[in-house]
């Protein structure tokens, strides 16, 4: 019988997209009895094979007054590379299943299974896209869809973000898709119903970077090259109480990445967004100059994530490699005189972008 397969890589998408599907199925029943979910989370092959049993009964199991009925098989992960998934015990449990759903015919069942993780490379994964009216998920890497998301729940309780309010989020809480959304809620919650707009703003006040980020808005403002926009988030940044130090450090990391793939580019590595591919034929021809690094380090764009150093060449059109280096002598300087002006920080940065981004307001 057809059935529901919805998987991918990103547990919270796939958890919520099922749930918004057997919500909508949930609808279609009166009476709440004829709704089953089983649990398909399981860190050990008895967890699974339990599991496996427990939806293969719920299913056959039909009650003598609503013959009506639907289950979810939910939060499956025996279908990833794991010990628990590679397991003989589970195959022959998860074949049990194919078996199931291969041979039932009953019109009055309906049936929603969804996985996270997945190997998609397993025998059992293609046979339930095969078979199953099937959805995956694919957890990009790339912002847009990200932004596209948030974007869209923001719309959904009559909000909008303004400016570039949603590229700022997504670099505070890392690309997750998970804090995305629940950072979006928070801000939506915050403004009620006194405004509309989330703007860069409230979102650099109201959202911690998480992780092992080192965004700042005054970062990002900076290298859009926008003196006014760097002023005002330079101010913000000192306003909230913190220190030039970690500014300035991210600052002079990204310039040395920047240094490096503006290299890149006068040797021929491509021209305007770097991608996958350009980075892959630099590495073949310079990477031994690099060395083995195991660690992500801002003095080797081999160790970057390549959509983020692609976000990052956008600008590199607009910077010369001279001004580039005369940029992270200025991130020198700054750091030297705020050793001897400590209680005057937010003047020495400001004082900074303006001698590096004023010469390009002119041009």
């Amino acid at each position: 019988m057809p059935f529901r397969f919805i998987a991918g890589p990103d547990d919270f998408l796939v958890q919520r997209k099922a749930r918004e599907e057997w919500e909508s199925m949930a609808k279609e029943f009166s009476d709440p009895n004829s709704l089953e979910e089983v649990d398909g989370q399981a860190g050990t092959i008895d967890e699974a094979e339990k599991a496996i049993n427990q939806f293969i009964s719920s299913v056959q199991t039909v009650s003598m007054f609503t013959p009506e009925k639907a289950v979810w098989f939910k939060n499956i992960t025996f279908l990833a590379d794991s010990v628990t998934g590679r397991s003989k015990t589970t195959v022959e449990a998860v074949e049990r299943m194919q078996d199931l759903l291969d041979n039932f015919d009953d019109p009055a069942v309906k049936i929603l299974v969804s996985a996270s993780p997945v190997d998609r490379r397993k025998k059992a994964y293609k046979w339930f896209q095969k078979n199953g009216d099937s959805l995956f998920l694919d957890a990009s890497k790339d912002e847009t869809a990200l932004l596209a998301m948030l974007k869209e729940e923001a719309s959904a309780a009559g909000k909008q973000f303004k400016g570039n309010a949603a590229q700022i989020l997504v670099e505070l809480i890392g690309g997750s898709t998970r804090l995305g959304l629940e950072e979006t809620g928070k801000l939506i919650t915050y403004l009620g119903d006194k405004d509309n707009d989330i703007t860069p703003e409230l979102v650099s006040e109201l959202v911690p970077s998480v992780g092992d980020s080192d965004f700042f808005e005054a970062a990002e403002a900076f290298y859009s090259l926008k003196l006014e926009w760097a002023l005002e988030a330079i101010h913000r940044h000192f306003f909230a109480g913190h220190d030039a130090r970690p500014l300035i450090s991210s600052l002079q990391n990204r310039n040395r990445l920047l240094i490096q793939l503006k290299a890149m580019q006068a040797a021929g590595g491509g021209r305007g967004r770097i991608g996958k591919a350009d980075l892959e034929r630099a590495a073949s021809r310079y990477g031994e100059f690099f060395g083995a690094s195991e660690r992500k380090s801002s003095f080797n764009i081999f160790t970057q994530n390549p959509w983020y150093l692609g976000k990052l060449s956008e600008v590199l059109p607009s910077l010369s490699l001279k001004t580039l280096i005369e940029f992270q002598e200025a991130f020198r300087d700054a750091f030297m005189e705020i050793i001897f002006r400590p209680n005057e920080q937010e003047a020495v940065l400001s004082g900074m972008a303006v001698r590096c981004l004023a010469p390009l307001q002119a041009k």
